[in-house]
């Protein structure tokens, strides 16, 4: 009909029932077809938006988290380069040593302050391998020859090391490990890897680490000179609990040593940097060995260093090199001020609840 405008409320949403006074048939002339709001909001109304105020306010994003997070630590320093190593591996433990000394120096040369190597750098990537090139680093000395060449980079070129990780016996079990060094060469943390990688995808792949590894116990995260860093390797990015833990702590940055394969490196690899980055607003980078086709089995390579909203910042393909990048820590702020997860937590419907924080309480 001329000269009739009619606004209805779309029917999902409780609009009509909130403001009943917006809703109406309006006979206008032509030229001035336009909602009249012809009376004062009425107090059942206004009863109606305290009570959305009010359930608002029952969210409880600070009791999202159990003990609640952390605020974020102010860091050593704002600026800093990260040199990210990805290392051919051989059957020879010596050249293996020695090739990633040569790498760990050749990133301090170029002003690296901190360093991540790939996961299992020193030894083939296979169940046969991980008992013949474990190392006993509790005994150290000439029983730990790959943790005591990390312990003496780290001291004698003044830079944090990530080490990616190692095969480790001890107490007559074999553990996927990761060692962090300070520059003053004294192990800060050790990671042993919580979720081994257990499958099976008939026609592509069969692997399990479950055969001969023991799988760590806790999560693992350490005060550096280049900020405070949460560790996990390879399948641990697979499990988004352990990285929301970390952010709770009030991690910058994740590292993930890993030797993703040929058939989840494609689909997965990046996509999983990008989640946990992106989810926790905070820095991730990974470091994988380069890819040998003629080995067992075959990383994907790709490592790369991923920024707090997800952008890939730098990456590479599947050649032995060193990526060097510049990490910004007041990204973190910006992306969390731009977009504050944190305050927007339904801590009235979900909890993450870190054990651990618990019981040291």
């Amino acid at each position: 009909m001329r000269g009739l405008l009619v606004v209805r409320p779309p029917a999902a949403l409780p609009s009509a029932d909130l403001f009943p006074s917006a809703y109406r048939c309006l006979r206008l002339p032509a030229n001035r077809r336009k909602p009249i709001f012809s009376s004062p909001t009425p107090p059942s109304t206004r009863r109606r938006l305290a009570a959305i105020s009010a359930m608002a306010s029952a969210y409880k994003p600070e009791e999202a988290r159990v003990p609640p997070e952390l605020q974020l630590p102010v860091p050593p320093v704002s600026k800093f380069k990260i040199a990210l190593c990805q290392l051919s591996v051989t059957p020879d433990k010596d050249r293996n040593i020695t090739r990633a000394r040569k790498a760990i120096e050749e990133a301090a040369s170029k002003d690296a302050q901190l360093v991540l190597l790939p996961e299992i750098w020193n030894s083939p990537y296979s169940n046969d391998n991980f008992p013949v090139y474990a190392e006993d680093i509790e005994a150290g000395g000439d029983a730990a020859p790959s943790f005591a060449m990390l312990s003496e980079a780290a001291r004698s070129l003044q830079v944090t090391i990530v080490g990616g990780s190692i095969p480790e016996c001890s107490g007559g079990r074999l553990y996927n490990t990761c060692c962090i060094f300070g520059t003053d060469g004294k192990l800060k943390g050790k990671h042993r890897k919580i979720h081994l990688f257990d499958i099976d995808i008939p026609g592509e792949i069969t692997f399990k680490e479950s055969k001969t590894l023991t799988a760590g116990e806790h999560p693992t995260i350490v005060d550096t000179d280049v900020g405070r860093i949460g560790v996990g390797i390879y399948h641990d990015i697979r499990f988004e609990e352990l990285a929301m833990l970390y952010a709770a702590r009030g991690a910058h940055l994740i590292c993930y040593p890993g030797a993703f394969n040929m058939t989840t490196g494609r689909l997965l690899w990046e996509l999983l940097q990008r989640a946990r980055a992106a989810d926790n607003q905070l820095f991730v980078a990974t470091c994988s060995p380069a890819r040998d086709t003629g080995a067992v089995y075959t990383a994907w390579g790709h490592s790369t260093l991923v920024g707090p909203f997800g952008e890939v910042i730098a990456t590479t393909e599947h050649e032995e090199t060193i990526i060097m990048e510049e990490i910004d820590y007041s990204l973190i702020d910006l992306r969390r001020s731009s977009i504050p997860l944190g305050s927007q937590r339904r801590g009235d419907l979900y909890r993450l609840i870190d054990v651990e924080r618990l019981k040291s309480q």
